[in-house]
């Protein structure tokens, strides 16, 4: 059950640092934090009024609202109108998953490597036409790559993109370092937008083949399509690889600064 704001649950805080360089505010949405990850105030509960933290930290009612806000912002508390501010609860179904490990991988340039293995001009097929919104049999260029670690493949990619002469898009796709900037968010790039969805898929054999995996064999297909400026589809494509290089990792609940970061 949610405890009412007690002042008590400040004793057992620590002070905010006058010598430090970190903002008050900053300082007392952290210690707030800390205290919600060492279980003094749980999901669920009710914050300590604003005049009871401005009495513990001998802050201005600005700073603790600062506080507050930073600690709304960051998806921690959340303000109920005629209620208070609460501890948010732990929601499974808000849980955001990463493909860090998937972008570590391919920044890893001491033991990845990507090959082109073909690049033409093809008319779309009826799945590239729907997914780039444009007339089937129109002009789209074709590319295939395999990205090994330590010489071993480990992805197999494909990709549709608009056959257009007036975009750079084409000679920027058949570099090696352009999937790791989409997926480290470096580097210039024409690309406004993009949707990745995740599916469960079974390995086909050319796919076996070229990652040398023995059949049957079911991993997942990382799906992708970029949008430009204007809202158009440039490309799609979607990746095969080894179950290992599908890692999705997330965090739910309240945890301090210093845990976040192992």
């Amino acid at each position: 059950m949610a405890k009412k704001p007690d002042s008590t649950v400040l004793e057992q805080t620590a002070s905010i640092d006058r010598g430090s360089y970190t903002p008050a505010y900053a300082q007392v949405a952290n210690i707030l934090q800390h205290s919600m990850a060492k279980g003094i105030l749980r999901p669920g509960d009710q914050l300590p009024s604003e005049a009871q933290m401005c009495k513990h930290f001998d802050v201005s009612p600005m700073t603790v609202r600062r506080a507050i806000n930073s600690l709304i912002d960051r998806g921690i508390v959340v303000a109920e109108q005629g209620r208070g501010t609460f501890v948010k609860q732990i929601a499974m179904s808000e849980a955001t998953f990463q493909l860090t490990e998937f972008q570590k991988f391919l920044e890893d340039s001491s033991s990845v490597s990507v090959q082109v293995l073909e690049a033409s001009i093809q008319k779309n097929n009826k799945r590239a036409a729907r997914k780039l919104v444009i007339p089937l049999g129109h002009k789209t260029v074709f590319i295939r790559r395999v990205i090994r670690k330590d010489n071993v493949p480990v992805l197999y990619h494909r990709e549709f993109l608009i056959y257009d002469l007036t975009r750079p898009i084409v000679e920027s796709e058949l570099e090696v370092t352009t999937l790791k900037r989409l997926f480290s968010g470096t580097g210039d790039s024409i690309i406004k937008y993009g949707d990745i969805r995740i599916d469960p898929t079974l390995v086909r054999a050319d796919e076996a083949e070229i990652l040398q995996i023995e059949l049957p064999a079911a991993t997942f297909c990382l799906q992708h399509v970029f949008f430009d400026f204007e809202n158009k589809p440039v490309s799609w494509g979607w990746f095969i690889g080894h179950l290992d290089a599908f890692q999705l990792s997330t965090q739910v609940g309240h945890l301090d600064n210093e845990e976040g970061k192992s």
